[in-house]
């Protein structure tokens, strides 16, 4: 296979968030993000990164399945470790859709974590799409393509990471307006304050005049409205160090 990405880093780790949290997955998190989301905890993969070839990627994400193959414990040794590719924005690398379907071929099951702001419609229709809409204390929420959600399946996910209040009433919103509950699982992701190592001045700054949300009361809102949403935490980060890298 030819073709190169630039690639931050390569790991194998439990999966975090989605409604795959807990299970071993190897994430291949490339290089390079269009965005500057207010509570971007991975800021260190706007540049950093070198450039592997496709067939190196492979080759890496097979050794690190390769206990998972070889288990007799594991009755089905092709459902794990998932495959997660993430960023950065995976979509700004061209190569990024080939590897997903090489992946695919190889018998993983294969996520891919996406902005929103890029166009999902030529992905291997075999790779599960978390795809986030952005709510308005990210700083992006103009960037959202809402063009996607006609591409969205039952296997994908729309995210929402929300910080404040005026996120969670804009969430409502969009799942009222788009009927979203009918598309695809729907998470609701309370923003992880940032660890001082994590804090970028290149990050958008949260609009002065929102209103913070805490966990506890996301999750009674959520109760209180009925919302057919999943809450979320970041797993990785109650279990390691929130500005632990390679989890």
């Amino acid at each position: 296979m030819t073709g190169t990405l630039v690639v931050n880093e390569i790991y194998l780790s439990l999966q975090g968030e989605s409604t795959f949290a807990g299970l071993p997955c190897v994430f291949i998190r490339l290089t390079g993000c269009d965005l500057r989301c207010s509570y971007c905890d991975t800021a260190y993969a706007f540049t950093e990164g070198k450039k592997q070839t496709l067939a190196d990627v492979i080759e890496k994400v097979r050794a690190l399945a390769k206990p998972f193959k070889n288990s007799t414990l594991n009755p089905q040794p092709s459902t794990l470790p998932l495959v997660e590719l993430t960023g950065g924005e995976p979509l700004l690398q061209k190569n990024s859709r080939p590897l997903m379907s090489a992946l695919c071929d190889d018998g993983f099951t294969v996520l891919i974590e996406t902005s929103g702001a890029h166009d999902i419609s030529k992905i291997d229709p075999r790779v599960r799409r978390i795809m986030d809409l952005k709510c308005p204390s990210s700083g992006e929420v103009d960037r959202n393509l809402f063009s996607n959600l006609a591409h969205l399946k039952g296997t994908d996910e729309i995210k929402f990471v929300i910080g404040a209040l005026e996120d969670y009433e804009w969430a409502k919103a969009q799942i009222t307006t788009h009927k979203l509950a009918g598309l695809c699982p729907l998470l609701f992701s309370w923003v992880h304050p940032l660890a001082p190592a994590q804090q970028n001045q290149v990050l958008k700054k949260v609009p002065a005049d929102l209103t913070p949300i805490t966990r506890t009361e996301l999750a009674e809102k959520i109760i209180a409205d009925a919302l057919p949403v999943r809450f979320q935490i970041q797993q990785h980060k109650i279990i390691w160090p929130p500005d632990q890298r390679g989890v």
